[in-house]
Formats: structure tokens, sequence, C-alpha cells
């Protein structure tokens, strides 16, 4: 049963982002938001509920996972002249049934100390220059797949698989820890550059993760690649009204709120992301890295390559 002045939230997100948010659209529109926090499993709970499921958005955070939600059919399209207005053509998908909200860049880390570069490719990351240089995170990683992905559709998957090769061959240590691992271990002398997402800068360098993280982002420079036939690769998090909610309007007035001005500053200061909209405002840690130009291609044809990613990682034994 819908009630008018409700709204009901499935997400993976973290409370410390999803509370300010969902707050913040209430005290706008009296509109309560009803949160139901996961740590996965978003879209087989729906598809398990049903047409009884009481969930409105379906909010996450990955290419893969935002197009799991279209393919399983749990998802509605919306026309919403606020959303397409606010999320570029390629950050949302085709039939309108997902909209992305914030961006991350993956950015490569280099020592302040050790490495001169200023600019880099991600083609670069398998150069030999770099053999036993390179720390990164398991190759089976979302963040990781949805690179190599990219990088399959802009060269092929021949070119993608010699790629991950090189990477696989420049590591210094195997493939493991999270991104801000990388830093630390460009710090500790174990590696001179390394891959790592945008909003863990942010972590690091602002203190939120405490001292000891604070530590390892000053020891990095951070570089903005680009793709040598394209932009940056970015992954998402975004958003769904789920098939069968109940108060399907109140969930569109809280998709749109979340790209409007006020929601994107909420995304970048509570989570240091890219907003989505341009012109939106940045936290100056992430506005200090760079002006962010995403990948053209759409986030929807990237995550096609997404199987064939995980199958070549296994091949190169790349997490070995």
């Amino acid at each position: 049963m819908a009630h008018a002045q409700e709204v009901n939230l499935y997400t993976v997100r973290e409370p410390g982002l999803v509370k300010p948010l969902a707050e913040a659209f209430t005290k706008k529109t009296g509109i309560k938001v009803n949160t139901v926090f996961m740590n996965d499993g978003l879209a087989e709970r729906v598809e398990a509920e049903g047409a009884r499921s009481p969930a409105d958005v379906l909010m996450t955070v990955d290419i893969a996972k935002l197009v799991e939600i279209a393919e399983k059919g749990i998802a509605q399209p919306v026309s919403s002249p606020v959303l397409e207005a606010a999320v570029p053509a390629q950050l949302r998908d085709a039939d309108k049934r997902w909209f992305a909200l914030s961006l991350r860049a993956r950015l490569i880390y280099v020592s302040k100390d050790r490495v001169k570069d200023t600019a880099m490719n991600y083609e670069d990351l398998a150069d030999p220059k770099w053999k036993g240089k390179i720390c990164i995170r398991s190759g089976q990683h979302s963040y990781n797949i949805a690179l190599l992905s990219a990088y399959i559709a802009h060269h092929g998957e021949a070119a993608g698989e010699a790629w991950a090769k090189g990477v696989k061959a420049n590591l210094a240590r195997k493939a493991t820890g999270g991104d801000r691992e990388v830093a630390r271990d460009i710090l500790g002398n174990l590696c001179d550059i390394g891959v790592g997402n945008s909003y863990y800068v942010g972590l690091m360098r602002s203190g939120a993760g405490g001292p000891d993280q604070e530590k390892w982002g000053a020891a990095i420079n951070v570089l903005l690649p680009t793709f040598k036939n394209g932009s940056t690769h970015v992954n998402a998090s975004g958003a769904a009204v789920a098939k069968n909610a109940p108060n399907r309007d109140n969930a569109v007035k809280f998709m749109e709120f979340l790209v409007s001005d006020e929601g994107q500053k909420i995304y970048t200061e509570e989570n240091f992301e890219y907003p989505v909209k341009a012109g939106a405002q940045m936290h100056p840690i992430i506005k200090a890295i760079g002006d962010l130009k995403p990948d053209a291609l759409a986030l929807s044809e990237i995550a096609k390559h997404r199987k064939a990613a995980s199958l070549i990682m296994d091949r190169v034994g790349f997490d070995n």
C-alpha cells in the first residue's frame, strides 16, 4: 500500500552517506525515507520479494551492479527531464532504468619521492619499465574488472589480455588488499606506483581514515590517467526505481533530489566522490586532483565485457 509521504530505499551504501542524503530530502520535501541497509544481495532480495516488494528506490555501487538491476528486470523506466539534464547519456541506462548519481575515477598513485612522471595513460601500466614497481588490489575486484572491461571496450579482448599480462608482470607484490594499502605500500617503498580510486584520496588526505592513512595520502602524487584513445575511466554509484515501487512518484522525486546541487554536494562532502552533474560543487581535495573528463563510452557498453575481463584475470593468473 502506497503512502503519500514516504519512500522505501534499499541500499548497499554506507549509512554515513545515506543518512545525510535522506535527512536533507525529508527536510526539503516532507517525505520520509525508510532505509533498508544491506551489505550485498540487493538485486537478489528484490527479485525474491517479487510483486510484493516494498522497495521504491534501489541504490548501489559499481557498473556491474547497476546493469544487473536492469538485466534482472527489477527496475522500471523513468522519464525525468531533471535526471536526463543532470546525468550525461553515457552515465545512464539507454532505456532509463538506472542513473549514475556520483563517480569515482580510477587513478594512478605515484611516489612523490621516486616517480617524476606527471601524466600517464592506463596503457602505460603494462610498460616493462615498471617491472617490480606496481601495487594493486585483486584483479577480480569489481573496480579492476570494470577497468579491464573498459580497456577491452577500447582495444579488444586480445589487447586486454596482453595488458593484464603486462601489468601482472610488473607487480611488486601479490595483487591484494585495498586501494588505500596501495598508498601505504608506496610509502613503505614496496612499490613506486599503483592504482586506486579517487575517493580514497579524500578519505586519506582529509584525515577521515586516521593519522596513519593521512601519511599514506601525503606520500603520493595522484595522476588522472586516460586511455590513449579516450578519457578517464570512471565507475559509478547509482540508483533505479524498483519495478513494483508502491511510492513511485516519491521515488522519482528522491532520485531527482540526489542529482540536485544540494544532493550532489552531500556526495562530495561526505564521501569525496565526483558529482555526476556538470558544474556541481566538489570537495577541495577531489577538485585538486584535476579536471575529470569521464570516458565517453557508455557504462552499459563497458559492462558488457565484465565476464571476458574476469576470465582474462583468471587466465593470466593475476591474483596468484
